[in-house]
């Protein structure tokens, strides 16, 4: 049986990604500074910010996925979401690379492209937006998954640890489902996430498909449903709000995401499989 380490477990993605990997026969540590709600697995009280506690917590695992960080621009100052999400980050990564471990996954995000959080209304370059679109981060929360993501390039240049960088897009619980209606006919709302969305539990096995996948090096990867969480199609989304973006690729149509997630289902073998058409009456 294989040993990891899920941080943030206590969080709104935590159990759903301990779930998976309960699920699929993992022992698992969730490692936070509180137990949840509804504990499935044993909790470590560590603080991600001391060096010292996180070698502590990783110790004897064979891969680890790091959710911990403050997930949200603006709810803190900006030096301190900066400093808790580099710093927690960094030390998973420096630790996890002098134990030995060889296969990680953290979680990056949307926001690193700079529109999410934008005060000058940024737009985007292309849609639908893949890896390569640049990022432009406006706040810290953005700024510090891109500096994550650099630091997992840094620790996979000097050890050869394998390290996913999932950006995902905004995460759905399924009781969150309940607030569709409010928003499916409204091209305004949700514009600044490109009106993505990934259920919990898809973002959960991208989770475990990045630990499971061999070779990856530094890799980054968009997590996002295949559709938008809109009744509104793709094209008349983009016209509608974006009216002065032309570069429209890969013939989207219909209600096809515009978080690009062809990278990590071609390189993880991974499908989302919810989708919120399945669990909304459109006609509320």
């Amino acid at each position: 049986m294989s040993k990891v380490v899920i941080t943030g477990g206590s969080g709104r993605l935590g159990p759903w990604v301990i779930k998976e990997f309960l699920d699929h026969g993992y022992e698992v540590i969730n490692a936070d500074l509180k137990v949840p709600e509804e504990p499935s697995c044993r909790t470590v009280i560590t603080d991600l910010t001391d060096l010292g506690q996180v070698y502590g917590v990783l110790e004897g695992a064979d891969a680890f996925v790091h959710t911990g960080a403050i997930p949200v621009a603006y709810s803190h100052p900006n030096e301190v979401t900066f400093r808790n999400n580099v710093m927690s980050t960094y030390n998973i990564l420096e630790a996890a690379g002098a134990l030995g471990i060889k296969q990680g996954v953290i979680a990056s995000s949307e926001s690193s492209y700079g529109i999410v959080f934008s005060k000058n209304n940024l737009e985007p370059k292309y849609v639908p937006v893949d890896e390569e679109h640049p990022q432009l981060p406006e706040d810290s929360y953005g700024l510090s998954k891109i500096v994550n993501e650099k630091n997992a390039a840094m620790i996979h240049m000097r050890t050869g640890m394998s390290v996913a960088s999932l950006r995902l897009g905004n995460i759905i619980t399924p009781e969150m489902y309940s607030r569709f209606p409010e928003f499916i006919h409204d091209a305004d709302q949700r514009k600044t996430i490109l009106w993505s969305y990934i259920d919990a539990r898809d973002a959960a096995s991208a989770f475990r498909a990045a630990v499971e996948t061999k070779g990856l090096g530094a890799a980054a990867f968009n997590i996002a449903a295949d559709d938008t969480s809109m009744d509104i199609e793709s094209k008349e989304l983009m016209a509608r709000i974006y009216p002065d973006v032309h570069d429209i690729r890969d013939e989207v149509s219909g209600f096809e995401t515009l978080l690009s997630n062809k990278k990590a289902k071609k390189l993880l073998n991974w499908q989302p499989v919810h989708n919120w058409r399945d669990y909304v009456n459109q006609e509320n």
